[in-house]
């Protein structure tokens, strides 16, 4: 399977534990050149619990399927305080994933 790494980032809220190490937080995506899929995540929010939740938030879902369906997910189901952080941050990875895919 031939993968390949993409970023986005946004900036963090006020008071929140990771502010203290970031001003941003930046969400990473391997994905599946040929459907998008992603492969595996990270971010950079302050605890491990949080980044491995949004981990297994995020895997397995294409972003061949737009980002309707994983917003909302994420919305649903992330109810720390920087959930508009990271659904910025995602948003900001479909912008690099779509120029990707118009480029090839």
């Amino acid at each position: 399977m031939y993968t390949y790494f993409i970023a986005g980032h946004a900036k963090l809220p006020q008071g929140m534990a990771a502010r203290n190490l970031y001003d941003s937080i930046t969400i990473t995506l391997e994905l599946d050149f040929k459907y998008g899929v992603i492969v595996d995540a990270s971010c950079t929010l302050a605890t491990e619990h949080g980044r491995e939740y949004i981990r297994q938030l995020l895997r397995g879902y294409s972003l061949q399927d737009g980002m309707d369906d994983i917003l909302d997910k994420l919305k649903k189901h992330y109810r720390g305080k920087a959930g508009q952080a990271i659904q910025a941050a995602l948003k900001d990875v479909f912008l690099q994933y779509d120029m990707v895919q118009s480029h090839e």
